[in-house]
C-alpha cells in the first residue's frame, strides 16, 4: 500500500510548505487559501514548536461512503476520486476522520491525497515520506 507518512514530526518548524505544494498541484495559479484546500495539515498543540500532521492514511471510509462509486482502490492501494463519477454530495468529506478530503466551494467536486509525493519533495525538513509497504499492497 502506497501512502504519506510522517518521517520525522520533531524536524517540523510549522513553515507550511507542504500544505502550500498540495493546495497548488489541485488548484494551480489560483488564488487560494492552502489550509483550505491542502489534502495534508500541520496543526500546532497547546505545546510551543510541537505540531501534528495530518495526512490521509488510505482508510477507505471515503469510498465506502461514496453511493455513486466515484472513489475506488487502484493497484498501489490508494483511493482516488474520479471526478466524473462524483456527484459533489459531499459525504466523503464528512467522513473522513482526519479532515483531509476537501472541497472549494467554487469546484464540482472535492480532492483528496493520492500519494504523489509533492508535499514530500517541498518540505525542506525531511518530514514526510512516502510509504509502500508491498504486505498490504492490493491485488490487480
Amino acid at each position: 500500500m502506497k501512502k504519506l507518512a510522517v518521517k520525522d514530526l520533531s524536524a517540523c518548524m510549522f513553515c507550511l510548505t507542504c500544505e502550500n505544494a498540495c493546495a497548488q498541484a489541485f488548484y494551480k495559479g489560483e488564488n487560494f487559501q492552502a489550509q483550505d484546500l491542502s489534502c495534508i495539515h500541520v496543526l500546532g498543540t497547546d505545546t510551543p514548536n510541537k505540531f501534528k500532521i495530518a495526512t490521509c492514511v488510505q482508510c477507505g471510509k471515503c469510498s465506502k461512503s461514496c453511493e455513486a462509486g466515484a472513489i475506488t482502490q487502484n493497484a498501489q492501494g490508494v483511493y482516488t476520486l474520479n471526478k466524473k463519477l462524483c456527484v459533489n454530495c459531499g459525504k466523503c468529506v464528512e467522513v473522513c476522520p482526519f479532515k483531509v478530503i476537501v472541497h472549494a466551494k467554487d469546484k464540482p467536486s472535492p480532492t483528496k491525497c493520492i500519494a504523489c509525493g509533492i508535499c514530500v519533495k517541498a518540505c525542506p525538513q525531511g518530514v514526510l515520506y512516502i510509504k509502500e509497504d508491498a504486505k498490504e499492497a492490493v491485488s490487480a
